[in-house]
């Protein structure tokens, strides 16, 4: 994994196909975050929440992402600064609404829970295989396959939460991915700053712009 974008062949999401990928990707997760955070209160699940947060927070930030493609390299380097802060922020506020919920003991939904998790899953999974061949861009492309592929992730953990819940008849199954899942935030969160870092170190350093390169 590259942590420095001083090569230019880096690729910078510079292409038509990748603009198509990232238009699709972001409406999937709009309708996951609409789907996820109504379910997500009527299961009283902290995990399908925090993945309905996730959702959001996804669709913001890729949105994010098409927004600065083409610009300068300060520019979307910035954004995936930005865009790595959010999802730190995002994970201490899971971190914090799981604390909360251990004070209030209640099952949540373990049958709601299992059904959008799959199909969460399934929205995550196809995102992150049409994201696949641009893992290795950028900060500002990169931090679109992390965020994708922990979703996938988290989405299974949600799944085995479900199990979990049905097994057990208690809510720390719940609890605990949902603590698992803002620990993979933070840690993403992590290597798009420290990735995003390195870019604007490298152009302190290199004030001269460099070309773009186009991929179809």
């Amino acid at each position: 994994m590259a942590g420095c974008s001083c090569n230019t062949t880096t690729f910078t999401g510079l292409s038509t196909g990748y603009r198509r990928v990232l238009w699709l990707v972001i409406g999937l997760n709009a309708m996951m975050f609409l789907i996820e955070v109504v379910t997500g209160m009527m299961a009283e699940s902290m995990a399908l929440q925090a993945d309905a947060l996730d959702f959001l927070g996804d669709t913001m930030t890729y949105t994010l992402t098409l927004w600065v493609i083409g610009r300068p390299q300060h520019w979307r380097a910035t954004a995936a600064l930005v865009k790595g802060f959010s999802l730190a922020a995002m994970g201490l506020g899971v971190l914090g609404l799981t604390l909360y919920q251990v004070l209030v003991l209640g099952v949540p939904n373990e049958f709601m829970m299992g059904t959008v998790g799959l199909i969460a899953f399934a929205v995550n999974l196809t995102s992150a295989l049409l994201l696949l061949r641009y893992r290795d861009g950028d900060a500002n492309v990169r931090s679109v396959w992390l965020c994708s592929r922990n979703d996938a992730i988290g989405n299974l953990a949600v799944v085995l939460a479900a199990v979990g819940v049905f097994a057990t008849q208690t809510p720390w199954p719940d609890l605990l991915v949902a603590a698992i899942m803002a620990s993979l935030f933070l840690h993403s969160a992590a290597l798009i700053i420290r990735q995003a870092l390195d870019e604007l170190r490298d152009l302190r350093r290199t004030p001269a712009s460099k070309p773009l390169r186009n991929e179809a």
